[in-house]
C-alpha cells in the first residue's frame, strides 16, 4: 500500500464519529496533563488502561497517542505563564518564553509554541508516513554504548544552556548529574545517597525538582524582588494583538523548520526523544543567531524551536513502536502494554497485517494536532489573563499548585518538603547567579547515562575502548568534543584569520 492510498484510509478511520471523539479526548487530556506537573502522560496512560479493554484497538490506541503529544504542548503553557515545566521537555522554553511574559509578550509566545508544536506536528506525521518502516532501523543499531554517546553530546549541551559562564553551567550540570544518583543502584540494587531515609530509594522526582527549582523559587525571588518586577500585565487588547505578528513569524520560520526535522531525526532514536530534542534545538538557535545575547532574555526563537522539536520528537518515537516494536520512552513501552492487552504485537508485520491501526494513527495525529490548534488558539486570551492576577493572589495560587501536584504524586508529605527544600535552594541559586536548567537537564539524563556506561563496559569487559569502536558511538562523541572545544577553535581561527589579513 503506498502512502497516498494508506492515508486516504487512514482519514476515513480516524475521521469517524466515535474515533474523533476518542481523538478529541485524547488531546484534551494530554493538554491537561501537561499543565499539572506531577501528573504527565506516563501516569495518565497507566491510569487509563483499563479503558482500553472495552475500545477497539485503533480508538485506543488514536486516544492514547493524543495523550501523549497533546502533553508536549500542555507543558508550555505554564512554562511560559508561571515558570512552571509542566512536562521535562518544557524545562528550555521556560527561559524565553517565560521572560517574554514578563515583558507583556505571553500571548505571541503561547501562540507560535501553538502554532510550531502543529507545523512540527504535520511535518513529523508526513515524516512517519513516508519514511517510517526504514528509519525504524535506526532503532536497532543503538545499543549501550550508542545511548552513552547520544546521553554524553546531550549533557554538553547542557552546558550551553542558560545564563553566566560554561563553567558555571558545568558545575551545575556536575551537580545535576550527582543528584540523580540518590536512590538505589541501578544493577547492583544498593542505597546510595538515601541518608537512612525510604522515601529517598526511589530517587528523586523530577516533578519535585522541576516545582521546587522553577516554580516556588520563582515566588520566593518575586516576594523578595522589587514590586515592578511583579506588576500586573495591561489588559490584552483583542486576540489579534495576542497572536504572533509579522516580525514574530519572520524570526520563528527557521527554528521552527530545524526544530521539526531535528526532533523527528532525535524521536528516532531511543534515549532521545522530546527532552534532549528541545534543548539541542535551543542550542542550535542561540549557536546561528545574530544576536545569541538576546536568547534568555525573552527571543521568541528560544520558545518556537525548542516547541517544534519536542512536538516532532514525540511524535516520531511512533516509528520503533509501531515498525520494530521497540518503545524509545516508557510512554512507548506503557502504549506497547495497551497494544497487547489488545492482542496486537507491534513489530515488522504490523504494517501488512493491521494497516487499519497503523493509518489511523497517523492519519489521527493529523486530525489531533489540528484540534489541538484549534482548542488552544481562542483560548490565549484566558490563559494571558492569569497573569493579570495580583501577585498577592497569584503567588499562594502558585504555591498551593505546587504543594498539591506533589503530594499528589505518591500521596507523601515528605515530597511537599523536597518541593519547599528545592525552592530554597533554586532561590540561592539565583542570588549567586547560577541558572538551575543546566542543573535540571543533566538530573534527568544522569539514570540513562549511569546506567548505560556501565553497560557498555559490561559488555566491552571493563574496556573503555568500546565507545570508540562503535561507529555511531564514536560519530557522537566526537560531536561533543567538537561542540566542548568549539569556543577556543572561532577564537584561534578569528586570530589566524586576523594574523592573515
Amino acid at each position: 500500500m503506498d502512502v497516498i492510498s494508506g492515508l486516504i484510509q487512514g482519514f476515513t478511520i480516524s475521521l469517524s464519529g466515535a474515533n474523533l471523539l476518542w481523538c478529541l479526548l485524547g488531546v484534551g487530556l494530554g493538554t491537561a496533563v501537561g499543565v499539572l506537573p506531577g501528573l504527565g502522560p506516563t501516569a495518565t496512560i497507566s491510569l487509563l488502561l483499563p479503558i482500553t479493554y472495552r475500545l477497539d484497538a485503533t480508538s485506543a490506541l488514536i486516544m492514547l497517542s493524543g495523550i501523549y503529544y497533546g502533553a508536549m504542548y500542555g507543558g508550555s503553557i505554564t512554562s511560559i505563564l508561571v515558570k512552571i515545566p509542566g512536562e521535562a521537555s518544557s524545562i528550555v522554553t521556560c527561559i524565553d518564553g517565560y521572560e517574554m511574559a514578563r515583558r507583556g509578550r505571553a500571548g505571541p509566545a503561547l501562540g507560535i509554541a501553538a502554532f510550531g508544536s502543529f507545523i512540527a506536528g504535520v511535518v513529523a506525521t508526513l515524516g512517519i508516513a513516508a519514511f517510517g518502516p526504514p528509519l525504524a532501523g535506526l532503532a536497532i543499531a543503538f545499543g549501550p554504548a550508542e545511548y552513552t554517546a547520544l546521553v554524553t553530546l546531550g549533557l554538553v549541551l547542557v552546558t550551553q544552556i542558560g545564563e553566566g559562564s560554561r563553567l558555571r553551567a558545568f558545575l551545575m550540570a556536575g551537580l545535576g548529574l550527582l543528584a540523580s544518583t540518590i536512590g538505589l543502584d541501578p544493577i547492583s540494587g544498593t542505597p546510595r545517597f538515601t541518608m537512612g531515609l525510604a522515601e529517598l530509594q526511589d530517587g528523586l522526582d523530577i516533578a519535585v525538582l522541576a516545582m521546587g527549582l522553577f516554580g516556588v523559587a520563582e515566588v520566593l525571588a518575586l516576594a523578595a524582588g522589587p514590586n515592578e518586577a511583579a506588576r500586573a500585565l495591561d489588559r490584552p487588547k483583542g486576540l489579534r494583538a495576542l497572536l504572533p505578528d509579522a516580525a514574530d513569524w519572520r524570526a520563528s520560520g527557521g527554528p521552527i523548520a530545524r526544530g521539526s526535522v531535528l526532533g523527528f531525526v532525535l524521536g528516532l532514536l531511543p534515549g532521545g526523544g522530546a527532552l534532549i530534542s528541545s534543548f539541542a534545538s535551543y542550542v542550535m538557535e542561540k549557536r546561528l543567531a545574530r544576536e545569541p545575547e538576546r536568547f534568555g532574555k525573552g527571543a521568541i526563537e528560544g520558545v518556537a524551536g525548542p516547541e517544534s522539536a519536542n512536538n516532532a520528537a514525540a511524535q516520531a518515537s511512533f516509528i520503533p513502536l509501531l515498525s520494530l516494536g521497540i518503545p524509545s520512552n516508557v510512554v512507548m513501552g506503557v502504549i506497547i502494554g495497551a497494544l497487547m492487552i489488545q492482542g496486537i504485537a507491534p513489530g515488522p508485520m504490523l504494517v501488512a497485517q493491521r494497516p487499519d491501526l497503523f493509518w489511523g494513527v497517523i492519519a489521527s495525529m493529523l486530525v489531533g494536532n489540528l484540534l489541538l490548534l484549534v482548542l488552544n488558539v481562542p483560548l490565549l486570551p484566558l490563559f494571558v489573563a492569569l497573569l493579570r492576577v495580583p501577585q498577592r493572589i497569584l503567588a499562594p495560587m502558585i504555591l498551593l499548585f505546587c504543594v498539591v501536584g506533589s503530594y499528589s504524586l505518591q500521596n507523601s508529605a515528605f515530597d511537599v518538603l523536597l518541593v519547599g527544600i528545592f525552592g530554597i535552594l533554586g532561590w540561592s541559586l539565583r542570588l549567586v547567579k547560577l541558572d538551575p536548567a543546566p542543573f535540571m537537564l543533566a538530573f534527568i539524563l544522569g539514570e540513562l547515562f549511569e546506567k548505560s556506561v556501565r553497560q557498555a563496559l559490561l559488555i566491552g569487559v571493563g574496556s573503555p575502548m568500546i565507545f570508540v569502536q562503535k561507529p555511531i558511538s564514536a560519530v557522537l562523541l566526537a560531536s561533543a568534543v567538537l561542540v566542548l572545544l568549539w569556543p577556543l577553535l572561532r577564537i584561534g581561527l578569528g586570530r589566524r584569520m586576523g594574523a592573515g589579513v
